[in-house]
């Protein structure tokens, strides 16, 4: 077997294109905070628009089949769009050339109204169908952020097969989103043969949201060919780690008021009709009560292929946390770019650097902070409602929770 070197991939992001994000999301600008954040890989995101399917034409080359990079910067991109099926549920779509995205965009276009002005189209057909149109022309298929309580699968469905139907069979992998983890989704019988991938599904170029949840795969070399035989365990490729969130940390974890954030039990919430006995507000259920619900097993049942989960945050966050500074003031910004100077990128001083060696950089507290994240001793305050967990580290190392969030959105989540 050829030898496999890691890279790390995200493959759900957003363009300029699509609802809330961020006009910075341009391909020039993406490339180049890839590099700095560590991705080898980045999904396109909405590859059916028309104008971004230009500017991706016009600035990416290819250099191995469904395989193009950036002429400055050298990242690789990796053609993806996220679509809105009929019952609200998202899903990920990996596509293997322009041709494709073209022929697909067409056949797709003749069941939505916005497939040429949204980045992140609807289209009125079911999980099924649009499975069908899609591996049909030997695309990759999953479900988005599986777990949100906005527009994913287990949202609107209590099974995989409810919405994929006769089409299960065609679906590679499954997105865990920001608001779980492995953990949570092993609990699941359905889910044991299928690859769970971490991406960010990131509205901003900047690195506390590109790559935020990443994934490492083993490849014999970093083209699109051997990321399909990763996702779907050839060869001995795979996916050698996820990285993300804590769940905890997400905005729906845990059952809570939209209006208050108060937090609820189950039970509670059932016996208060769904309003908040506070504020009157609407109690929105959690990702965690949502897994309780589903789950085959008390306890997750990891199957032998599955790689471990890292839970990080991104670095901005890590040292505001360990200083106390908000993560875009100017000493964070500061310190952050020392790090990533020191150590090449974002992703090798959360991940790998030696502890040891980010003390010959850094404070003392930020390297205790990334240390916590790494063997998974922090506090967790979760999240919910629509408001952002927060963590608390130990004695003697400044802190703030984060401001509340109000406005609740689908998007980000």
């Amino acid at each position: 077997m050829a030898e496999l070197r890691s890279y790390a991939a995200d493959f759900h992001i957003h363009s300029k294109y699509s609802g809330a994000t961020s006009s910075q999301m341009d391909v020039e600008t993406i490339a180049a905070q890839a590099r700095l954040k560590g991705l080898t890989f980045v999904g396109t995101g909405d590859v059916f628009h028309p104008s971004w399917f230009r500017s991706l034409k016009e600035e990416l080359v290819e250099v191995a089949e469904g395989t193009f990079e950036h002429r400055r910067h050298g990242t690789r991109f990796i053609l993806t769009v996220e679509v809105e099926d009929r019952n609200r549920v998202h899903h990920l779509i990996i596509l293997p050339s322009f041709a494709t995205a073209e022929s697909v965009r067409e056949e797709l276009a003749k069941h939505s109204q916005d497939i040429g002005s949204d980045g992140r189209p609807r289209v009125e057909l079911s999980g099924q169908e649009l499975a069908e149109v899609v591996v049909a022309q030997d695309c990759l298929i999953g479900p988005a952020h599986a777990f949100t309580p906005w527009t994913s699968v287990y949202k609107e469905f209590d099974s995989l097969r409810d919405c994929y139907g006769d089409r299960l069979s065609a679906v590679s992998f499954v997105e865990l989103g920001l608001s779980a983890d492995s953990d949570m989704a092993d609990r699941i019988a359905e889910l044991a043969d299928l690859t769970f991938l971490s991406n960010s599904d990131a509205h901003s170029p900047w690195p506390e949201k590109l790559g935020r949840e990443f994934n490492r795969l083993g490849l014999a070399e970093p083209t699109y060919a051997e990321v399909v035989k990763a996702i779907r365990r050839e060869d001995g490729r795979r996916v050698l780690l996820n990285v993300g969130f804590d769940p905890r940390l997400g905005k729906y974890h845990v059952t809570a008021c939209s209006r208050c954030f108060k937090q609820f039990t189950m039970e509670e919430a059932v016996r208060l009709k769904w309003r908040c006995d506070d504020c009157r507000g609407w109690i929105k259920k959690g990702v965690m009560d949502r897994v309780n619900e589903l789950a085959d097993y008390p306890e997750p049942r990891h199957p032998l292929h599955r790689p471990g989960y890292l839970r990080i945050a991104p670095l901005a966050e890590v040292i505001g946390l360990a200083t106390g500074e908000d993560p875009h003031s100017p000493g964070v910004k500061a310190e952050w770019e020392k790090l990533v100077t020191s150590f090449g990128d974002e992703i090798s001083v959360l991940v790998d650097a030696v502890p040891e060696l980010l003390l010959e950089v850094t404070s003392p507290e930020i390297v205790e902070v990334i240390k916590a994240f790494r063997t998974g001793t922090l506090r967790v305050i979760p999240g919910g409602g629509g408001r952002y967990g927060h963590l608390e580290i130990g004695v003697g190392v400044n802190r703030r929770p984060p401001k509340p969030q109000r406005k609740l959105t689908e998007f980000g989540i």
